[in-house]
């Protein structure tokens, strides 16, 4: 089998962390020196001590200071490829913008694409904005979303901005609301689901979400917007408005799996008879939709919200559904 070739190794340097790097933690700051070398390599040379910050050996949560002294070691770094999105991807995505300024982009993201390159996925969003940017410049992601979700993303065109909307997350004031569709009856009221979660590895290195005691704790509030009593079965399925309090990794998909309440269309933690059923009414996809982002603009503090329309083919799922 053969390898991509590869640059010979760098030699050690020394980076002073800049007021513009400042806030920014060490895993995500080294992904961005040593472009086109694994994370799981990256996160192996923090571990082993490799990199050291003011000479000394730190996690890989560590958050960057100004004036910081950052030893970075020599990396053998793979030539990179050519990941060039295709520019149906480029055009498609220039029109899921719905919100565009001096500081921040909101899209709305298609399901099926990822945030970032990564393992066998050749391009992600970070990759397309920055095509269709008309200057060379950084483009962050102020919070994430899965591959198979849809709807608002929040992307910042500074440094500035992002530590203020990060603030404003930690503050509890950025506000995002999903819409769901789930098997089942869910009660006409409102629901509070609090569990706490862990992500383990199982299943031949898949990663998965799972209810651990010594998880972290994760909040949601569902809220039944429509049931569908006759459809797809006599079991229906109910449409459901989810509000974050807190954002762990699946979040959404395991809290409403463990309360017997399954996405529809999700693969990995859904009932795979009830999607087959699904399929009947046009879903190809995980219907769980992020369908609104509330926050104050990092210009002036004043609330921005965006609420950009569910798209057409979960639109017509619910029609479907009505008929």
């Amino acid at each position: 089998m053969s390898r991509p070739p590869q640059q010979p190794a760098s030699q050690v340097r020394f980076v002073t962390v800049s007021e513009n790097d400042a806030g920014q933690r060490i895993d995500n700051f080294l992904m961005r020196h040593f472009k086109g070398v694994p994370k799981s390599h990256i996160y192996r040379i923090l571990r082993k001590g490799e990199v050291r910050v003011n000479k000394k050996r730190i996690k890989q949560t560590y958050k960057l200071v100004i004036g910081d002294e950052v030893r970075l070691p020599p990396v053998r770094i793979a030539e990179p490829r050519d990941r060039r999105p295709p520019d149906g991807a480029i055009s498609s995505l220039a029109e899921r913008i719905v919100y565009d300024d001096d500081r921040l982009i909101v899209l709305n993201k298609p399901a099926g694409l990822a945030v970032h390159a990564g393992s066998g996925i050749d391009f992600g969003v970070i990759d397309i904005m920055q095509r269709l940017e008309k200057q060379d410049s950084e483009l962050y992601l102020v919070h994430r979303l899965d591959r198979d979700t849809s709807g608002c993303l929040l992307l910042a065109r500074d440094r500035d901005a992002l530590r203020s909307l990060q603030a404003s997350m930690q503050e509890n004031r950025i506000e995002k609301v999903y819409l769901a569709l789930v098997r089942g009856q869910w009660e006409q009221q409102d629901h509070r689901v609090e569990m706490t979660l862990r992500r383990n590895k199982i299943r031949g290195g898949e990663r998965l979400v799972q209810i651990d005691a010594d998880g972290k704790q994760s909040v949601s509030e569902f809220r039944t917007m429509r049931q569908y009593t006759s459809a797809p079965d006599a079991g229906g399925c109910s449409l459901m408005k989810i509000r974050l309090i807190t954002g762990r990794t699946h979040q959404i998909r395991v809290q409403a799996s463990e309360s017997g309440h399954p996405v529809a269309g999700d693969r990995r933690y859904g009932d795979e008879q009830f999607n087959r059923k699904m399929k009947a009414y046009g879903l190809k996809r995980m219907f769980l939709h992020a369908a609104s982002l509330s926050f104050p603009h990092p210009d002036n503090d004043k609330e921005f919200t965006i609420e950009p329309p569910l798209d057409d083919e979960l639109q017509q799922v619910l029609d479907n559904l009505n008929r």
